[in-house]
């Protein structure tokens, strides 16, 4: 077993994260989550540096790269700015990966060469007010008249979608079926009449917006159905599965940047006459921190791996995006108690860290239902 990175992605990790000091440095951060703003502009630079091409094939202007090097990305996205690791999982995973899986030539000939240029966004429109864990129960209905689909329904805790210029929209094509069947996904421009977006503010992960979205009649030609009619849900769990891998491997990229920012203040913050590192309860903390960041950064890395090798790994998947996702929420609490009452202040980043890090635990299946799908896994 091989645990060394090849000279390609040691040099896709390191040339993201010399990006990322440059480009995104804490102030920058800071002040994106403060004020609330999307990060437009370190996004067109992503996509000038071929970043948002990664895992596209060379003739759609992508770079052919696989699940690892994006996980590799993502890490160090993750790191600097957990918000520029949603924009990648949202615009990139949600909509580039779903158009290359399931997406006819004529789609990937149309969308994949702009989302490489960073000409595009998209936002999943997944998430129902009474559809949470349970998403396959969405009611969002498309019903054919002629050559169109009409869409009807409400999504919720949808990100970026006020940002985006396409929605892939999740919603229900045949009523007579099983809740799995009868699930179809749609290509719908943001501007469609018939759509209206609202803000849902949020406490972490600021500098990108969760959003509520109505469709009153929206219109969609049926040549803007994504993959097959009524496949939708079966098409979506590969989505999915990319996403919790892409959220693992953020949360590691956060989660070591909490464990570096911790180490560092104890390095200078002293007490009774010697920094508190030197503490032995202050070396015990961070040295289980570090020890689960690894750990959460190996069950990522097997993930990616057997994506990329064709191996089924639904439950691998899951089990990276649940420990990952859990390591960073206790690291930013662990990292909160270190810097005792600064930590609490928001002249520090760690509150910061501990605001994004729950987010972490929610998006892509929540750390109950990832329990849930890896013992169903288990006892097959």
């Amino acid at each position: 077993m091989d645990f060394i990175l090849n000279e390609e992605q040691e040099m896709i990790k390191n040339s993201i994260r010399e990006f990322m000091e440059k480009e995104c440095p804490r102030e920058y951060v800071r002040q994106h989550d403060e004020e609330e703003k999307f990060p437009s502009d370190l996004f067109d630079k992503m996509a000038r540096m071929g970043w948002l091409g990664l895992p596209f094939p060379e003739k759609y202007g992508g770079s052919g790269y696989g699940v690892m090097e994006v996980a590799l990305l993502l890490e160090e996205l993750g790191r600097a700015m957990r918000a520029a690791g949603t924009v990648y999982l949202v615009s990139v995973i949600f909509g580039g990966e779903s158009i290359l899986n399931f997406g006819n030539e004529d789609q990937k000939g149309l969308f994949l060469p702009k989302i490489c240029r960073g000409e595009v966004k998209f936002a999943l429109a997944l998430t129902e007010p009474n559809s949470g864990s349970d998403a396959a129960s969405l009611s969002t209905s498309a019903v054919l008249r002629g050559d169109n689909y009409f869409i009807n329904g409400s999504k919720t805790f949808i990100t970026g979608a006020m940002e985006a210029d396409w929605l892939i929209v999740v919603a229900r094509t045949d009523e007579t079926v099983s809740k799995y069947d009868g699930i179809t996904i749609f290509l719908v421009n943001r501007k469609t009449p018939g759509i209206e977006i609202n803000k849902i503010r949020k406490l972490g992960v600021r500098a990108v917006d969760f959003n509520e979205i109505s469709f009153d009649d929206a219109q969609v030609n049926k040549e803007n159905i994504l993959g097959i009619l009524n496949k939708g849900w079966q098409h979506i769990q590969t989505t999915l599965e990319m996403e919790r891998i892409g959220i693992a491997a953020s949360s590691v990229g956060n989660a070591q940047l909490i464990v570096e920012d911790a180490l560092q203040y104890s390095k200078k913050r002293m007490q009774f006459g010697k920094p508190i590192g030197k503490f032995q309860m202050i070396q015990k903390m961070l040295a289980d921190m570090q020890t689960e960041v690894d750990a959460a950064r190996l069950l990522t890395y097997r993930a990616a791996w057997m994506k990329d090798h064709g191996i089924y790994c639904l439950k691998e998947a899951s089990m990276a995006k649940l420990f990952a996702s859990d390591v960073c929420m206790r690291c930013a609490i662990q990292g909160m108690e270190i810097l005792g009452g600064y930590g609490f202040t928001m002249e520090y980043d760690m509150q910061r860290y501990f605001r994004d890090a729950q987010q972490n635990k929610i998006g892509g299946g929540t750390s109950e239902i990832q329990r849930l799908i890896i013992a169903r896994e288990m006892s097959k």
